[in-house]
């Protein structure tokens, strides 16, 4: 569709400094991808000067910027508003409502509230139960017992182990596997014995679970993952993990069996962290951390092992100094040398 930058400023909330309020523009992209239809967005000041390089009719700025090159919309949140912008002129598709679609198999024992959608080719369990405006999404497996919450959604080919609970407005992304065996097993003659496999994995509520995530059920009891909390795609959480609330998970993460952590954790990307650790309240685990003992509360680590960001830092900048202070240390080398020469022939001289 087509909107006027005048309307779009006030759609948004932001005022239009220069540039023609009736000018219309089509879509909206980033700065490297606008064409001269397109209205972008620059979020900071120091970024301004890539504008120059761009051929968007006109930029969502910073609250303050003064006119440039071309129009501009000042707003207090620049990605609120080009987040508002963009679902203005890029709707998303409307998903109507279906019902149980007749290609899916529900068992007759499971309980689905009257609007819930179910969609082809899905399967759910005996004993299953889906909460008022849930929608279970082609492909998706729901095995014996199940539980998902009110307005949760789980998208296609997604499976759920037996027993597994998904509270109110989760997402559950596709391919995602939750309550599959954790690993463990006991060395016996004649092999590896599985442990128990008794448990089950459970999600409070408004939790999203990446793509092709993993999350293993609990060996007696649930492996437990707290409101609020987002977890990105390509993670692995093993059996008996307790993570807290509004944690933020980022892709390629690892976490060990029975590890527990506080609220409001972030754990960036690619951090493995061992069994049995605690991780404390408002933690932050930076990009690659190998965590192999608790970390504290409030406390930002970095490295293998994980050690304070600050200490991290200092061992960095040493490393990066270190071919400077090997030449220097040659040098000196060869001057002790020289010192040590020269006294010795002092001394047969002398004698």
């Amino acid at each position: 569709m087509l909107i006027s930058l005048g309307d779009l400023a006030a759609t948004v909330g932001g005022t239009l400094v220069g540039g023609d309020a009736d000018r219309r523009v089509a879509g909206a992209a980033t700065l490297e991808t606008a064409t001269f239809d397109d209205v972008t967005l620059v979020d900071s000041a120091d970024k301004l000067h890539l504008l120059a390089k761009s051929r968007a009719a006109a930029a969502i700025v910073p609250a303050g910027t003064g006119p440039l090159d071309r129009a501009t919309i000042e707003v207090a949140d620049v990605h609120a508003a080009f987040t508002t912008t963009i679902r203005t002129l890029r709707p998303p598709r409307p998903e109507p409502r279906l019902g149980r679609s007749p290609h899916a198999a529900i068992d007759p024992t499971a309980r689905l509230a009257g609007d819930v959608d179910v969609h082809a080719f899905a399967t759910v369990g005996p004993g299953v139960e889906i909460g008022a405006g849930a929608t279970i999404h082609a492909g998706v497996r729901l095995m014996a017992g199940c539980r998902i919450g009110a307005g949760s959604v789980i998208f296609p080919n997604a499976v759920l182990y037996e027993n597994t609970v998904v509270g109110s407005r989760c997402i559950v992304h596709a391919g995602a596997v939750l309550g599959a065996y954790g690993f463990g097993y006991k060395p016996q003659a004649e092999g590896y014995a599985l442990s128990a496999q008794l448990g089950w994995v459970e999600l409070a509520d408004d939790v999203e679970i990446g793509a092709n995530t993993t999350i293993d059920r609990g060996t007696y009891g649930p492996t437990l993952i707290g409101s609020g909390t987002k977890i990105d795609n390509l993670v692995m959480i093993a059996h008996n993990c307790r993570v807290g609330r509004h944690a933020m998970i980022c892709s390629q993460v690892g976490v060990a069996g029975s590890t527990t952590t506080g609220d409001w954790v972030v754990m960036a990307g690619q951090v493995g962290v061992r069994d049995h650790v605690h991780i404390g309240d408002k933690a932050v685990l930076g990009a690659r951390s190998g965590v192999s003992s608790d970390i504290e509360a409030g406390k930002t680590v970095l490295g293998e092992p994980a050690i304070d960001l600050r200490d991290r830092k200092l061992q960095l900048a040493t490393i990066s100094k270190l071919p400077e202070m090997r030449r220097d240390l040659k040098q000196l080398a060869a001057r002790v040398a020289g010192l040590e020469a020269a006294g010795g022939r002092g001394a047969t001289e002398a004698a």
